[in-house]
């Protein structure tokens, strides 16, 4: 299929470019199979797995010490890594823990390659339970011995578990209970009994509680918050009685199929409200909040996020923020768990979206919440108290977007925070992580290298395993103290095969926007048997917004989708993340607020295009192409409609190009 696609693809470019051709000097060759088998190694499930290694997903011990599994050459082997001696071990004896397993009945073991998807070392460190497939075994580390550790009650409780007619489940902190909707009622199941218990009886059809059926989205999951003592749940008993419904027709051989759920479109009259409640688990008792139905709504995205729920330690107050319609008003209200009394803090407005960006947190101890805001044009993060509601101070300053919160640090007062464009001479979308304090005082980075970041603190905070990479540089894991100073190295991805198979990398670009001004970044495909003396067709594969951009992750990959496997057959492709995408600051991602049908971010493209072809002469812009997928492809569509002496073919694809017919939310956001 992928095959095949990529021949379609190929086709229509192939005969536009054909036929937008000035003379036969740059008309294009034909292409025979050969060519599209070059091509299609270029995809990837090809490239992918001729890349080994790189990747440290820690699992950390009391003493700060840490385990992983780490892909080699010929297998995998595990890890574990003591940061204080800076020194590097096998979790285990491979040899003789295969020789054990096998000898236990899991069958022919490779020592080079167990595949055990997860271990868990013993307090002790005397054993290890490594889960192979649906087995679980315990060994000694040492490998004197491995038994099955599944007892005939463990894997009846396993099978349930796996059974694909249960309905999801969001277990308890404590492991003790499962809750999940029966008859859009809430229930909840005990872990090691498996008695079930129903939790509310008033829930209706299209007025349950904890239901995710709203807009595009029909799932049977349970939207919900468990406090962290296990005793209450915070979620919402959402109405869609009156609204309106949405149906898919699946084409099948025999009888086809109709499916029905509730989804509203932007403008009507009747939209999904939630009223918020909280249940009391053990006393069976539900407490509705003492406040107007919300809509349904997020600070981020589209659907309901239990992000925007924080529960205090003792599970008697849940702080929480409601989200007007038009998503431009944002309240943080605070909820009495046992009476249901809500109070309001502050609320924020924006004339265009307000978007709490990284988040917020609420230190209840000190009485205090660090929130998130554009209001200074940059996604930073303010101090508010909690009492009061009034603000305190703001915390972070300058250019760049603070992204995430990785790591609140409320006896110390410090974070660590994710954050964009900090660094003048890197691409702005590089990710890095800096440690501040709640005073606002002592910026530290902590990821030095040039290149996109991704963090995993230890759970103290002393410790972090920091990998990262760029769109031409593969993967280096390296561990840091708390500091970022360097503590030793963990592991490098090995891309020697790939190289050997004739991959390249895209090149990183820079062009101007519309205003001739602004910059936009990007990445840019060639064919790997490039040739400067030709001239090349140039395809924009571009993704207008506003809730992502083209490029995706600067980290490296070796594939990006179908761009590399297009470029082999003899285009330029291009990405570039335009205005009107996320990442930047609030002026860029608001750029056409209110006009995307006018705008969507194609005049930065057009420009883009242009300016690559002014700066490189083997690019050819008199044959331009576009394609795209989603919100790709409704851009492509309207590229073709407002600039058709531009672009002379583009390729739609799923296109939501009217949104009067999509999904409330997101079209009236």
């Amino acid at each position: 299929m992928p095959t095949q696609n990529l021949r379609l693809k190929l086709v229509v470019f192939m005969t536009a470019v054909a036929i937008a051709a000035p003379s036969p000097v740059v008309s294009q060759q034909a292409l025979t199979t050969a060519d599209y088998d070059r091509a299609v190694k270029m995809l990837s499930f090809n490239v992918n797995p001729l890349v080994t290694g790189g990747g440290v997903a820690p699992t950390w011990l009391p003493d700060n010490r840490f385990y992983y599994r780490s892909f080699t050459g010929s297998g995998s082997e595990w890890t574990i890594v003591d940061p204080a001696r800076k020194t590097r071990t096998s979790l285990f004896r491979a040899p003789e823990v295969a020789q054990a397993l096998t000898r236990a009945g899991a069958g022919t073991i490779d020592p080079r390659n167990i595949p055990a998807q997860r271990a868990e070392l013993s307090s002790d460190g005397v054993h290890v339970m490594l889960v192979i497939g649906n087995r679980r075994w315990s060994c000694e580390v040492s490998g004197g011995s491995c038994v099955a550790a599944d007892s005939a009650t463990q894997q009846q409780q396993s099978g349930r578990r796996r059974n694909t007619s249960a309905p999801p489940v969001v277990v308890s902190p404590d492991g003790k209970r499962a809750a999940f909707i029966r008859n859009w009622n809430l229930w909840v199941r005990d872990v090691a009994t498996g008695a079930e218990t129903q939790l509310t009886t008033d829930g209706v059809t299209n007025f349950g509680y904890a239901t995710d059926n709203a807009g595009w989205v029909h799932s049977d999951r349970p939207i919900l918050l468990w406090s962290p003592d296990s005793r209450k749940i915070a979620t919402q008993q959402q109405d869609e009685r009156n609204v309106g419904d949405m149906y898919l027709l699946d084409t099948r051989v025999g009888h086809q199929h109709l499916q029905s759920w509730k989804g509203p479109l932007p403008g009507d009259s009747v939209v999904a409200m939630i009223q918020r409640v909280i249940v009391d688990v053990d006393g069976r008792k539900i407490i509705r909040l003492q406040t107007p139905p919300d809509f349904h709504r997020a600070m981020l995205g589209d659907d309901l996020n239990m992000a925007d729920l924080i529960w205090s330690p003792d599970g008697s107050r849940l702080a929480y923020v409601s989200t007007s319609r038009d998503h431009k008003n944002a309240t943080v209200k605070i909820a009495d768990a046992t009476t249901g009394a809500v109070r309001t803090l502050f609320e924020e407005s924006s004339p265009t979206q307000f978007e709490s960006v990284a988040g917020w947190s609420v230190m209840w101890p000190a009485n205090e919440i660090i929130w998130s805001s554009e209001r200074d044009n940059w996604s930073q993060l303010y101090l508010y108290d909690l009492n009061t509601g009034k603000l305190k101070r703001q915390i972070t300053t300058g250019t760049g977007a603070i992204q995430s919160i990785v790591r609140l640090d409320e006896k110390g007062r410090t974070i660590i925070v994710e954050a964009l464009g900090r660094t003048a001479s890197e691409d702005p979308y590089f990710r890095h992580y800096y440690k501040v304090s709640i005073d606002g005082k002592g910026w530290t980075p902590l990821t030095p290298e040039t290149g996109d970041h991704t963090v995993q603190v230890s759970p103290d905070g002393a410790y972090l395993v920091d990998t990262w990479s760029t769109p031409d540089i593969p993967p280096t894991a390296v561990l840091r103290d708390a500091a970022g100073k360097l503590v030793m190295p963990l592991e490098k991805a090995d891309i020697s095969r790939l190289v050997a198979s004739g991959w390249k990398p895209p090149i990183p670009i820079v062009t101007k926007a519309r205003d001739g001004k602004t910059d936009l970044y990007g990445l840019m495909f060639r064919p790997a048997n490039f040739d400067s003396t030709k001239k090349y067709p140039i395809i924009n594969n571009p993704y207008p917004g506003p809730q992502s951009g083209s490029v995706g992750s600067r980290s490296f990959s070796a594939a990006r989708g179908d761009r590399q496997a297009l470029a082999e057959l003899g285009f330029v492709v291009i990405i570039v993340d335009g205005m009107g995408t996320p990442g930047r600051s609030k002026a860029f991602h608001d750029a056409y607020y209110g006009a995307m049908g006018r705008d969507n971010t194609i005049p930065d493209q057009v420009a883009a295009m242009k300016e690559l072809a002014s700066r490189y002469p083997w690019i050819d812009i008199n044959r331009t192409g576009i394609y795209g997928h989603s919100g790709g492809g409704f851009i492509t569509a309207d590229a073709m409609f407002r600039y058709p002496d531009f672009f002379k073919v583009g390729i739609s694809e799923s296109g939501n190009h009217d949104q009067r017919n999509y999904e409330d939310d997101w079209g009236e956001r």
